[in-house]
Protein backbone atom coordinates (compact mmCIF):
# COMPACT_ATOMS: atom_id res chain seq x y z
CA UNK A 1 0.00 0.00 0.00
CA UNK A 2 2.77 2.27 1.13
CA UNK A 3 4.57 1.63 -2.60
CA UNK A 4 1.18 1.99 -4.64
CA UNK A 5 1.09 5.09 -2.63
CA UNK A 6 4.17 6.69 -3.30
CA UNK A 7 3.66 5.46 -7.09
CA UNK A 8 1.08 7.65 -7.13
CA UNK A 9 2.94 10.62 -5.94
CA UNK A 10 5.57 10.51 -8.78
CA UNK A 11 2.81 9.87 -11.28
CA UNK A 12 0.72 12.85 -10.08
CA UNK A 13 3.87 14.87 -9.99
CA UNK A 14 4.52 14.09 -13.45
CA UNK A 15 1.28 14.49 -14.76
CA UNK A 16 1.05 18.00 -13.31
CA UNK A 17 4.42 19.08 -15.08
CA UNK A 18 2.98 17.35 -18.51
CA UNK A 19 -0.47 18.86 -18.37
CA UNK A 20 1.09 22.70 -16.97
CA UNK A 21 3.24 22.08 -20.77
CA UNK A 22 0.37 20.99 -22.49
CA UNK A 23 -2.23 23.29 -21.90
CA UNK A 24 0.11 26.37 -23.35
CA UNK A 25 -0.82 27.58 -26.35
CA UNK A 26 2.64 26.28 -28.26
CA UNK A 27 2.25 22.41 -27.21
CA UNK A 28 3.22 20.22 -29.50
CA UNK A 29 0.28 17.27 -30.65
CA UNK A 30 2.65 14.29 -29.23
CA UNK A 31 3.08 16.19 -25.65
CA UNK A 32 -0.59 16.60 -25.35
CA UNK A 33 -0.82 12.60 -26.05
CA UNK A 34 1.68 11.99 -23.53
CA UNK A 35 -0.19 14.44 -21.34
CA UNK A 36 -3.51 12.32 -21.96
CA UNK A 37 -1.99 9.17 -21.08
CA UNK A 38 -0.11 9.99 -17.90
CA UNK A 39 -3.64 12.02 -16.66
CA UNK A 40 -5.46 8.70 -17.64
CA UNK A 41 -3.39 6.51 -15.82
CA UNK A 42 -3.35 8.18 -13.05
CA UNK A 43 -7.13 9.12 -13.21
CA UNK A 44 -7.71 4.78 -13.75
CA UNK A 45 -5.14 3.97 -11.10
CA UNK A 46 -7.36 6.08 -8.31
CA UNK A 47 -10.41 5.06 -9.43
CA UNK A 48 -9.79 1.47 -9.13
CA UNK A 49 -8.19 2.23 -5.49
CA UNK A 50 -11.46 4.35 -4.40
CA UNK A 51 -13.98 2.55 -2.40
CA UNK A 52 -16.82 4.58 -4.10
CA UNK A 53 -16.88 6.96 -6.87
CA UNK A 54 -19.27 10.09 -7.31
CA UNK A 55 -20.56 10.16 -10.88
CA UNK A 56 -21.57 13.32 -10.35
CA UNK A 57 -24.61 15.90 -10.92
CA UNK A 58 -26.04 19.17 -12.26
CA UNK A 59 -29.71 20.27 -11.72
CA UNK A 60 -31.15 23.74 -11.78
CA UNK A 61 -32.83 24.13 -9.32
CA UNK A 62 -34.73 27.64 -9.64
CA UNK A 63 -34.82 29.93 -12.79
CA UNK A 64 -36.19 32.94 -13.15
CA UNK A 65 -35.91 36.46 -15.54
CA UNK A 66 -36.23 40.20 -15.03
CA UNK A 67 -37.04 43.43 -17.58
CA UNK A 68 -34.56 46.14 -16.16
CA UNK A 69 -33.87 49.20 -18.54
CA UNK A 70 -35.18 47.27 -22.13
CA UNK A 71 -33.44 44.50 -21.37
CA UNK A 72 -34.14 40.52 -20.34
CA UNK A 73 -31.72 38.99 -18.06
CA UNK A 74 -31.73 35.62 -16.54
CA UNK A 75 -31.50 34.21 -12.67
CA UNK A 76 -31.09 30.75 -11.79
CA UNK A 77 -29.73 28.44 -8.54
CA UNK A 78 -27.71 25.08 -10.02
CA UNK A 79 -26.56 22.79 -7.88
CA UNK A 80 -23.03 21.59 -9.40
CA UNK A 81 -21.31 18.34 -8.16
CA UNK A 82 -17.97 17.32 -10.12
CA UNK A 83 -17.57 13.78 -11.35
CA UNK A 84 -14.87 12.08 -8.73
CA UNK A 85 -12.62 11.58 -12.39
CA UNK A 86 -13.00 15.45 -13.17
CA UNK A 87 -12.07 16.36 -9.68
CA UNK A 88 -8.89 14.41 -9.91
CA UNK A 89 -8.24 16.05 -13.27
CA UNK A 90 -8.83 19.15 -11.89
CA UNK A 91 -6.44 18.71 -8.73
CA UNK A 92 -3.84 17.45 -11.54
CA UNK A 93 -3.60 20.83 -12.98
CA UNK A 94 -6.53 20.52 -15.73
CA UNK A 95 -8.53 23.72 -16.12
CA UNK A 96 -12.26 22.48 -16.44
CA UNK A 97 -14.76 25.03 -18.08
CA UNK A 98 -18.43 25.00 -17.16
CA UNK A 99 -21.02 26.09 -19.24
CA UNK A 100 -24.39 28.10 -18.44
CA UNK A 101 -27.10 28.03 -21.33
CA UNK A 102 -29.93 30.31 -21.84
CA UNK A 103 -32.00 29.97 -24.70
CA UNK A 104 -35.58 31.94 -25.52
CA UNK A 105 -38.06 29.60 -26.99
CA UNK A 106 -40.49 30.91 -29.81
CA UNK A 107 -43.56 28.69 -28.11
CA UNK A 108 -45.26 27.53 -31.90
CA UNK A 109 -47.92 25.29 -31.51
CA UNK A 110 -47.92 23.54 -34.83
CA UNK A 111 -44.60 22.28 -35.07
CA UNK A 112 -41.61 22.83 -32.30
CA UNK A 113 -40.43 25.10 -30.33
CA UNK A 114 -37.16 26.89 -31.79
CA UNK A 115 -34.37 28.65 -30.01
CA UNK A 116 -34.61 32.46 -31.62
CA UNK A 117 -32.38 33.92 -28.74
CA UNK A 118 -29.41 31.97 -27.02
CA UNK A 119 -26.93 32.85 -24.61
CA UNK A 120 -24.15 31.10 -23.00
CA UNK A 121 -21.88 31.96 -19.62
CA UNK A 122 -18.75 30.10 -19.97
CA UNK A 123 -16.46 29.82 -16.84
CA UNK A 124 -13.20 28.02 -16.10
CA UNK A 125 -12.46 26.36 -12.89
CA UNK A 126 -8.68 26.09 -12.12
CA UNK A 127 -6.55 24.73 -9.05
CA UNK A 128 -3.52 26.09 -7.56
CA UNK A 129 -1.83 23.57 -5.52
CA UNK A 130 0.87 25.45 -4.69
CA UNK A 131 -1.10 28.32 -2.70
CA UNK A 132 -4.53 25.48 -2.57
CA UNK A 133 -6.96 28.15 -4.33
CA UNK A 134 -9.62 27.39 -6.71
CA UNK A 135 -9.52 29.77 -8.86
CA UNK A 136 -12.82 30.45 -11.10
CA UNK A 137 -12.52 32.81 -14.07
CA UNK A 138 -15.88 34.31 -15.57
CA UNK A 139 -14.77 33.90 -19.55
CA UNK A 140 -17.28 36.40 -20.71
CA UNK A 141 -16.35 39.01 -18.45
CA UNK A 142 -12.94 38.69 -16.92
CA UNK A 143 -13.65 38.72 -13.72
CA UNK A 144 -11.97 36.17 -11.53
CA UNK A 145 -12.56 35.11 -7.76
CA UNK A 146 -10.67 32.88 -5.92
CA UNK A 147 -12.22 30.27 -2.92
CA UNK A 148 -10.45 27.82 -0.27
CA UNK A 149 -12.85 24.79 -1.05
CA UNK A 150 -14.12 23.57 -4.13
CA UNK A 151 -17.51 23.93 -2.70
CA UNK A 152 -17.34 27.54 -2.35
CA UNK A 153 -16.34 27.54 -6.02
CA UNK A 154 -18.99 25.28 -7.28
CA UNK A 155 -21.57 27.45 -5.11
CA UNK A 156 -20.09 30.59 -7.18
CA UNK A 157 -20.69 28.50 -10.35
CA UNK A 158 -23.61 27.97 -9.42
CA UNK A 159 -25.22 31.10 -8.95
CA UNK A 160 -26.60 33.17 -12.09
CA UNK A 161 -27.46 36.71 -11.58
CA UNK A 162 -28.70 38.92 -14.09
CA UNK A 163 -27.25 37.10 -17.18
CA UNK A 164 -28.04 39.62 -19.92
CA UNK A 165 -29.75 37.44 -22.87
CA UNK A 166 -31.92 39.44 -25.08
CA UNK A 167 -33.13 43.34 -25.72
CA UNK A 168 -36.85 43.34 -25.06
CA UNK A 169 -37.02 45.22 -28.74
CA UNK A 170 -35.70 42.32 -30.88
CA UNK A 171 -38.78 40.13 -29.42
CA UNK A 172 -42.30 40.43 -31.63
CA UNK A 173 -45.53 41.34 -29.64
CA UNK A 174 -47.30 38.70 -31.23
CA UNK A 175 -45.59 35.85 -30.26
CA UNK A 176 -44.89 33.70 -27.21
CA UNK A 177 -42.43 33.03 -25.80
CA UNK A 178 -40.41 30.27 -23.06
CA UNK A 179 -37.20 30.64 -21.32
CA UNK A 180 -35.13 27.38 -20.37
CA UNK A 181 -31.90 27.18 -19.06
CA UNK A 182 -29.37 24.32 -18.00
CA UNK A 183 -25.59 23.96 -16.63
CA UNK A 184 -22.57 21.50 -18.71
CA UNK A 185 -19.48 20.84 -18.15
CA UNK A 186 -17.85 21.33 -21.19
CA UNK A 187 -14.99 18.81 -22.13
CA UNK A 188 -14.71 20.74 -25.53
CA UNK A 189 -12.92 22.95 -24.52
CA UNK A 190 -10.37 20.20 -23.02
CA UNK A 191 -6.57 20.90 -25.29
CA UNK A 192 -6.92 18.23 -27.78
CA UNK A 193 -5.91 14.74 -27.22
CA UNK A 194 -6.65 15.07 -23.35
CA UNK A 195 -10.56 15.07 -24.59
CA UNK A 196 -9.59 11.14 -24.73
CA UNK A 197 -10.24 10.91 -21.21
CA UNK A 198 -13.89 12.72 -21.20
CA UNK A 199 -14.54 9.95 -24.25
CA UNK A 200 -12.96 7.09 -22.12
CA UNK A 201 -14.57 8.14 -18.99
CA UNK A 202 -18.37 8.32 -19.57
CA UNK A 203 -19.08 10.02 -16.44
CA UNK A 204 -17.18 13.04 -17.90
CA UNK A 205 -20.54 13.61 -19.53
CA UNK A 206 -22.69 15.66 -17.33
CA UNK A 207 -24.97 18.09 -18.25
CA UNK A 208 -28.83 19.45 -16.39
CA UNK A 209 -31.72 18.85 -17.66
CA UNK A 210 -33.54 21.53 -19.32
CA UNK A 211 -35.22 24.05 -16.65
CA UNK A 212 -38.00 26.06 -18.50
CA UNK A 213 -40.80 28.76 -18.08
CA UNK A 214 -42.86 31.28 -19.51
CA UNK A 215 -42.17 34.67 -20.68
CA UNK A 216 -44.90 35.82 -19.26
CA UNK A 217 -45.03 34.30 -16.20
CA UNK A 218 -44.10 36.61 -13.20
Amino acid sequence: MLAWARGMVTVNIRCRRLIHEAVSSRARPALLLRAAICLLTAVGSVSVWAQSEDSGDFEVRTGTHELIDGVYYANALINMRLPSDAINALHSRLPLTIRVEVEFLNRLWFWWDAAEFEVSQRSQLIYYPLTERYIVNNVNTGERESFVTLTDALAYLGRVDRLPVVDAAALDDDRRYDIRIRAVLDTVELPGPLRLLAFWRRDWSIESDWLQWRLDDE
